[in-house]
C-alpha cells in the first residue's frame, strides 16, 4: 500500500504508523503516508461576533427573566412565570453555547488533538434537553391552572409581554448572520424569534381576558408556550444528538461525496469512508482511495482536498491512498 499527503507541506515520508496495526491492514508501512486537508487543518472555530453576540444575548435574557419573574408573581400570571421560566432556560443555554463557543477557539493539545470543539455539540444537546425539563414543569402546572384558574393583573401582563417582544427579536438580530453555519447559533436564533412571538401571543391573551374575563385563557397560553417550545426544540435536539453520534452532519449528502471521489482520476474504488462533524461548525471526512499503480501524488491530494472542501464543506479530510495489490481489512461496508 502506498498512501499519500498534503496540506501545509505535512509530507511524513518514510514513518512506521503503529496506529494502523489495529485496523490489520497487512499493508507495506514503510511507505504510509496521509493526506490531510489543507485549510487552517480543519478547525473552523466560532467567530469573534458570535461570542459578542451569545455575551450581549445572555446579559439582555437574564435582565429580562428577573423584571417577567417579578411581575409574573405580583400579577399572578402564569404565562408570564412560564415565559420568564422559558426565558430563564434560554440564558442558560446561551450561556453553555458560549463556553463551548469560546472552548472551541481552544488550540489542539496532544491528549486533545481535536481540540475543544466537540463540547459544542454537547452544549447544543444540553440546551435541548435543558429545555424540554423546564417545559415539563410548565405544563404541569397549567393543567392544574386550567382546573382552578386565578385572577391576573392583565396591564402588567402586556406591558411586560411586550418588552418581551423587543428583547427576544433584538436578540435573535444578533444571531442573524451566524445561524445557517452554527448549530449553537441556528439554535439560539430560533429560540429568540420563537421566545418573541410567545411573548406576542401573551400580550393577546392578556387583552383578551381584559375584555372577555376569560382566566382560563392564560393556563391555556401557557400550554401553547409549552407546543412552541417543543416543536422548535425537537429539531434541535435531533441534530445535536445525531451530531454526537457521528452522523453524516446535516446538508453533506455522502452518496454525492462518495461518487465524487469515486470520480477522481485513477480511483477505482473507495471505503472505509466516514463523514463526522468535529464540532457544530467543521465537517471531518476519512476515506481510503484505491488507485492501482499510483505514485506518490500531492496535487491530486490537494486538489481533492480543496474540492471537497469548496462542494461539500469538508474542511478536515483524511485520504489514504492504496494501490490495491491486497484486500484492505476495512473495505467491508460493514466493518468500521
Amino acid at each position: 500500500m502506498a498512501s499519500l499527503q498534503s496540506g501545509h507541506g505535512h509530507d511524513h515520508d518514510d514513518h512506521d504508523h503503529d496506529d494502523h496495526d489495529s485496523h490489520d491492514h497487512d499493508h507495506d508501512r514503510d511507505h504510509a503516508r496521509h493526506s490531510h486537508g489543507s485549510g487552517g487543518h480543519g478547525h473552523s472555530h466560532a467567530p469573534p461576533d458570535s461570542l459578542r453576540a451569545f455575551a450581549i444575548g445572555a446579559g439582555l435574557n437574564l435582565g429580562f427573566v428577573v423584571i417577567e419573574a417579578g411581575f409574573g408573581f405580583m400579577s399572578g400570571s402564569l404565562a408570564l412565570l412560564a415565559d420568564a421560566g422559558h426565558n430563564l432556560s434560554d440564558v442558560l443555554g446561551l450561556l453553555l453555547a458560549w463556553g463551548a463557543a469560546w472552548l472551541s477557539r481552544r488550540a489542539p493539545t496532544p491528549k486533545r488533538t481535536y481540540g475543544y470543539g466537540r463540547s459544542s455539540i454537547l452544549a447544543a444537546l444540553a440546551n435541548a434537553m435543558l429545555l424540554l425539563v423546564a417545559t415539563g414543569g410548565i405544563i404541569l402546572e397549567a393543567f392544574g391552572r386550567i382546573a382552578d384558574p386565578e385572577p391576573i393583573q392583565t396591564g402588567i401582563v402586556m406591558v411586560v409581554a411586550l418588552v418581551g417582544v423587543g428583547v427576544n427579536i433584538g436578540t435573535a438580530l444578533l444571531f442573524m448572520a451566524g445561524r445557517k453555519g452554527d448549530l449553537n447559533v441556528r439554535g439560539a436564533f430560533v429560540h429568540m424569534v420563537a421566545d418573541g412571538a410567545i411573548s406576542l401571543g401573551v400580550v393577546i391573551a392578556g387583552a383578551v381576558i381584559a375584555l372577555t374575563g376569560w382566566l382560563w385563557l392564560d393556563p391555556v397560553v401557557s400550554l401553547a408556550i409549552s407546543v412552541a417550545i417543543v416543536a422548535g426544540t425537537w429539531g434541535l435536539l435531533r441534530d445535536s444528538v445525531n451530531l454526537a453520534m457521528d452522523m453524516v452532519p446535516a446538508g453533506v449528502d455522502a452518496a454525492e461525496v462518495e461518487a465524487y471521489l469515486a470520480a477522481r482520476p485513477g480511483v477505482s474504488e473507495v471505503h472505509d469512508l466516514h463523514i463526522w462533524g468535529l464540532s457544530t461548525t467543521s465537517v471531518a471526512l476519512s476515506a481510503h482511495l484505491v488507485r492501482p499503480g499510483a505514485t506518490l501524488d500531492d496535487d491530486f491530494l490537494s486538489e481533492t482536498c480543496a474540492e471537497l472542501k469548496a462542494r461539500f464543506g469538508i474542511a478536515h479530510p483524511v485520504l489514504q491512498v492504496e494501490e490495491g495489490r491486497m484486500q484492505c481489512a476495512l473495505a467491508p461496508r460493514d466493518v468500521v
